[in-house]
């Protein structure tokens, strides 16, 4: 028996295929090095991937740090966010930085930080607007994003303007680290080598210490399975920004553990991705808006 397709219905299919997400067309620039050695001093080289649409022209930013306890992970793993990204018209960039027990918790923000520039200097070539940067990150990944978004102090030591126009914070570690460490001292015990013993340092990357006169707006999201530690210290936070007038926007994800919260990302059609684009979408409007004035 032979099966007639109606012409006019198997034309809307074709077109609705060739214009959906999966079939656009994205450049892939890998192993682009970043680091300024002169500002890096003993700190190694590293290296980032780019993800942009062909043709693209002043599109938001949004450069990711993997997360990995601080002392695992490479950009390659995370290809699929960085083409996922591209395709919804975000150029993404997908970093390096360097790890524990070799590296601590300063040296991983600086190179961070170093990224971040790289990208405000050089996106615009990849068809990004460097007025529209977005910082993102998944547990410890979150974490340095919490830490460059809410304390300029590391791009003024590089004698340069926090470019941050955004933070998104995919089940963030590490926001109240000094309560963590001291509270939970067997539990925290393994993250000292990142954080050193000096409850000085713990004091210092701890985000949830510099929301007073926070002007950059973050984007939380939140696995209702998550680890205990991360709920807890996401309450603090988002506690300590309501009472600093801080703009945090929060969102809740049923059931998701903590891994999930970013291996969601490997479909497109995830809660997610809705709510990093509208968060992309609403803030760079802001800044558009802002520029006009």
């Amino acid at each position: 028996m032979k099966i007639f397709f109606p012409s006019a219905l198997l034309l809307l299919a074709i077109s609705f295929f060739l214009d959906s997400c999966a079939f656009k067309v994205i450049h892939r620039y890998k192993n682009l090095e970043f680091t300024d050695s002169g500002a890096a001093g003993d700190l190694p080289k590293e290296n980032l991937n780019v993800f942009a649409p062909k043709k693209s022209e002043n599109l938001p930013v949004m450069v990711f740090l993997y997360g990995g306890s601080w002392e695992s992970g490479k950009k390659e793993i995370y290809d699929f966010l960085g083409s996922r990204m591209a395709r919804r018209e975000v150029v993404t960039v997908i970093a390096d930085y360097p790890l524990s027990p070799e590296y601590q918790v300063d040296d991983m923000v600086e190179i961070a930080a170093q990224a971040l520039l790289w990208t405000k200097e050089n996106i615009a070539g990849y068809g990004g607007d460097p007025e529209r940067i977005f910082v993102a990150g998944h547990s410890a990944g979150a974490h340095l994003a919490a830490v460059l978004a809410t304390n300029n102090d590391y791009f003024e030591e590089l004698e340069s303007v926090n470019p941050i126009k955004g933070g998104i914070l995919i089940d963030p570690a590490g926001l109240d680290m000094h309560w963590f460490l001291s509270d939970y001292p067997k539990e925290g015990k393994k993250y000292l080598k990142t954080f050193t013993e000096d409850p000085a340092v713990w004091e210092a990357y701890s985000p949830i210490n510099f929301l007073e006169d926070q002007q950059i707006p973050l984007l939380i999201l939140e696995g209702e399975r998550t680890y205990p530690s991360i709920s807890q210290s996401i309450d603090r936070f988002l506690k300590e920004a309501e009472e600093q007038d801080a703009e945090v926007v929060y969102e809740f994800y049923p059931h998701k553990k903590h891994i999930k919260m970013i291996t969601q990302f490997l479909w497109t059609g995830s809660q997610g991705y809705d709510d990093v684009l509208n968060f992309i979408k609403r803030e760079s409007s802001e800044v558009k808006n802002a520029t006009t004035f």
